[in-house]
């Protein structure tokens, strides 16, 4: 399992970071980091997280995360015609971008962007199409060229009308390195054992904070509450099941720390507005890509 805090390091002589993920499986990693990330998904579909927005994501996802918001991409299938789970993702720190905004007033229109990627930002399927040849370039540049490609790259981006926020409330953990280092005890605690019943009692004693103040610093921190974070990695982890299995949902439920099927089928349609069957049917059947943005949990039919 991977810190809950993710440490990215832009090394000494560059303004951002640019990198070829290309994985098996796109593993459910729910971190935040300080900098800005742009990412476009490659040949993979999956369940996109960021803060509190819950949704699918598919072939040429493109966001853009602002610093500090929680997020993670769980992949579930590949897309048609890929081997792997790929992604372009570039790491840029505020500092750099505020410097370098507050040094040429011609990329004022960055700004906004910026402020609006606080909430995260999808960008529709005509951004993301005309940037995909151009991230890849990036990953091919020297290190010149891909800091300007960058810069080119969120000048138009801070120009596409198709984009849209993707949570409605900004979450940003807390900068006191006390609570940072609570938060890490317990959130390995819950990641290492969400499987199993989590009392709060063994929270507080890994923070040495009452329940309240748990509660508190965890709400800051994730805009969630413990009980709703655990729901929330359970969710992630029944989705790979459901997709990547045939188990009765039963088993899927007892593995995920649901104590029935049907406790987790109602918990799972409370956070993905879909039944454990429907959800499954979508991501196991052979039929079209699903579109940029596309949720098909939240259709208001039945499954």
């Amino acid at each position: 399992m991977r810190p809950w805090f993710e440490a990215v390091t832009i090394p000494d002589g560059q303004s951002c970071l640019i990198y070829d993920r290309r994985l098996p499986e796109f593993a459910f990693n729910w971190h935040y980091h300080p900098e800005y990330e742009l990412t476009l998904t490659l040949g993979s579909h999956g369940t996109r997280f960021v803060a509190s927005d819950v949704a699918p994501y598919a072939d040429g996802d493109l966001a853009l995360i602002g610093p500090n918001v929680p997020h993670a991409w769980q992949s579930h299938r590949l897309a048609e015609g890929a081997a792997e789970h790929r992604a372009i993702v570039c790491w840029f720190t505020d500092d750099w971008i505020c410097k370098l905004l507050d040094l040429m007033p011609e990329l004022g229109t960055i700004g906004p962007l910026l402020r609006e990627s606080q909430n995260g930002l999808l960008f529709g399927a005509d951004t993301s199409t005309a940037m995909k040849a151009r991230m890849l370039r990036l990953c091919e540049q020297p290190q010149p060229d891909r800091a300007l490609g960058l810069v080119h790259l969120l000048l138009d981006l801070a120009r596409a009308k198709d984009r849209t926020t993707l949570s409605p409330g900004a979450i940003t953990p807390s900068d006191v390195p006390r609570d940072r280092r609570r938060m890490e005890r317990v959130l390995a605690h819950v990641h290492a054992r969400f499987d199993a019943p989590i009392r709060l009692a063994p929270l507080c004693a890994l923070a040495n904070v009452t329940e309240s103040q748990l509660q508190r610093i965890f709400k800051r921190s994730t805009g969630l509450s413990v009980s709703e974070y655990v729901t929330r990695l359970r969710v992630g982890r029944a989705s790979t099941l459901l997709s990547r299995s045939d188990l009765p949902m039963a088993d899927i439920a007892e593995k995920c720390g649901f104590h029935d099927a049907a406790y987790f089928a109602r918990k799972f349609r409370a956070t993905t507005g879909r039944s454990p069957t429907a959800y499954r049917r979508e991501f196991q059947s052979s039929g079209p890509a699903l579109p940029i943005g596309a949720f098909p949990m939240r259709r208001d039919r039945t499954g």
